[in-house]
């Protein structure tokens, strides 16, 4: 029998030493250093995707059995149209094939997909092939990993604003009842957990426009280790470390939010 999300928690937590309300709910991930970690042994740029491509799986089954609920990777920004077309082809090709192939594991681990992005600009393979791992997955009851898939998120903002002023021109939102709530489930990630722990990998000090509401309150943890090095002992010392923040969310005392 599947164990629950708090069974798995207390679990990790006597493994890791923490306390179990320290092992966070929704991890998100900035995953950074492909590139350099194939320049750095004299190989193509996507040699480096690859590379980086099967370390997604064993993080998030890392994830799955310490009990984290969402786990949101960064996988391809708005930004990231500007580089080279045949990065681009490559890393499009290596979607459609990663997030076909992953399915049998995320019914086997009772996982929801869920895309955070826009859908325009994406090559149809793509979409088709997160459309069915998405209908597939989509009565899973364990972790959702979400996939931000051709995502900004000043753009999932205006998207979010757009979606508001259209609800209230049409007289089914009233402007007295746009609040924090509001806007957080016009966005992309409905339905998800705020992230508590924010992992980049590679060393750089930068938000990336990454989950810019979202984040208000959550930990970071950088690392130096670029996300092909990354290991799931890396998960488990970022989880350490947050364990031992002290999160006041404006007040002179911490608090606990799980």
């Amino acid at each position: 029998m599947d164990l629950t999300f708090e069974q798995k928690r207390e679990k990790a937590a006597k493994k890791l030493g923490v306390s179990t309300d320290d092992i966070p709910r929704h991890i998100a991930i900035i995953m950074d250093g492909n590139g350099r970690w194939a320049t750095q042994r004299g190989l193509p740029r996507f040699q480096g995707h690859s590379e980086g491509g099967k370390i997604v799986e064993k993080i998030a089954l890392h994830c799955v059995d310490i009990g984290v609920e969402y786990l949101t990777l960064y996988s391809f920004s708005m930004q990231n149209w500007k580089r080279p077309k045949e990065e681009i082809d490559f890393l499009m090709y290596l979607y459609t094939e990663y997030i076909k192939g992953i399915r049998p594991i995320l019914l086997e681990n009772n996982v929801k997909l869920h895309h955070i992005g826009q859908r325009k600009k994406l090559p149809q393979t793509v979409l088709d092939a997160i459309d069915t791992t998405t209908d597939i997955t989509k009565n899973n009851t364990g972790m959702t990993l979400g996939l931000a898939l051709n995502y900004g998120a000043r753009t999932e903002i205006a998207d979010a604003v757009k979606a508001i002023a259209e609800e209230c021109l049409q007289g089914k939102l009233s402007i007295d009842n746009i609040d924090h709530d509001c806007i957080s489930s016009h966005l992309y990630t409905d339905g998800f957990k705020d992230p508590d722990l924010v992992i980049r990998t590679s060393g750089e000090m930068r938000i990336s426009n990454f989950l810019l509401w979202q984040i208000s309150y959550s930990e970071f943890y950088v690392t130096d280790t670029l996300w092909p090095d990354f290991k799931t002992e890396d998960i488990d010392k970022a989880v350490r470390s947050f364990a031992n923040r002290s999160r006041r969310f404006g007040d002179v005392n911490s608090q606990k939010v799980n």
